[in-house]
């Protein structure tokens, strides 16, 4: 019982600890003149994805690797069936054309290179650089597109514009970043003691609850974004966060992370779910790509594979 409630309470102080940096990340980034577009495409990114790289890092300081690597393929499959599902059932999500052949194309080259590597069996620190200056190349790249483009300009923005309630006073930034940092350290803590805890009290696979419970937790902030945006009609913005969370959490936060420990795949999420993520990614990216957004039937189908992939883990948890 005790383990559960370090889980239940790591989620909750890990949510509000992300939101916090996330709106002192931005309301710093404003304070100090950086433009809408740049917040958008690198402040919001990082934010989003602080509580899974801060878990993940935690999973593998600990050497428990089906917890670290389970909890980013978790997250992109929440985030591409679950979250991309509701956003869709709320509202018809569209994007231009451009902004979906570039941001489905990365997300895509970037689950490639995460099934490669776990064929491979194992992400060292040269991994992880390689992986992280990607994520710098895109950026970079993105960027000056942003400049050329003001279609893809706009989306940035807008992604920006999305976070009501950042601090504008210097003083309170500060707080809102402090005490965000340490939520996401004590919520991480607690979340990974408490999935360790119920993994050997109840002889569940670390890799399922890093699959489930932690990755679901994580991706909050992005199911949260995701629905405030489909509700106000910005789908494009809706699918940029999710399509932007996905590159994120592979290239930076299992970047990242490689390059402080060593990351080795479980036999299962070698077998299964990393085929289930790349299956997701291959589904979103020819929607998007083709279609350039997803209806509500669609996103209805999303939701079921996703609540499908939730049962079939039901024998490897021992249920």
């Amino acid at each position: 019982m005790l383990d559960i409630v370090y889980l239940v309470a790591g989620l909750a102080i890990l949510f509000v600890g992300g939101e916090l940096t996330l709106r002192g990340a931005v309301g710093l980034a404003r304070f100090l003149g950086v433009s809408a577009a740049i917040i958008g495409l690198t402040v919001v990114g990082f934010g989003t994805s602080a509580p899974e790289l801060v878990v993940t890092v935690q999973a593998a300081l600990a050497n428990k690797n089906g917890l670290a690597i389970g909890n980013v393929v978790g997250s992109n499959i929440s985030n591409l069936l679950l979250i991309l599902g509701v956003g869709a059932v709320i509202a018809p999500l569209t994007c231009g054309i451009d902004a979906a052949k570039r941001d489905a194309g990365m997300m895509l080259a970037a689950t490639v290179v995460l099934v490669l590597l776990s064929v491979y069996g194992e992400i060292g620190w040269y991994h992880g650089i390689f992986m992280v200056g990607a994520l710098v190349i895109y950026l970079a790249l993105t960027y000056l597109q942003d400049k050329r483009d003001r279609a893809s300009r706009n989306l940035h923005e807008q992604e920006a514009e999305e976070l009501e309630n950042a601090p504008t006073k210097l003083p309170v930034i500060i707080v809102f970043t402090l005490l965000g940092l340490v939520g996401l350290v004590l919520g991480a803590d607690l979340m990974v003691t408490g999935a360790i805890g119920i993994a050997q009290d109840f002889g569940v696979p670390e890799t399922v609850i890093g699959l489930t419970v932690v990755a679901l937790g994580t991706s909050l902030p992005e199911l949260a974004a995701t629905a405030v945006a489909a509700m106000r009609n910005h789908t494009d913005v809706a699918i940029a966060n999710v399509m932007g969370s996905c590159v994120f959490n592979i290239l930076s936060i299992l970047g990242i992370t490689s390059i402080i420990s060593l990351l080795t795949f479980e036999p299962d999420i070698q077998a299964i779910d990393i085929w289930v993520m790349l299956a997701a990614t291959l589904v979103i990216a020819g929607l998007m790509l083709f279609r350039a957004g997803i209806s509500r039937i669609s996103g209805a189908v999303l939701l079921v594979g996703y609540v499908a992939y939730i049962v079939s883990l039901a024998p490897r948890a021992g249920i």
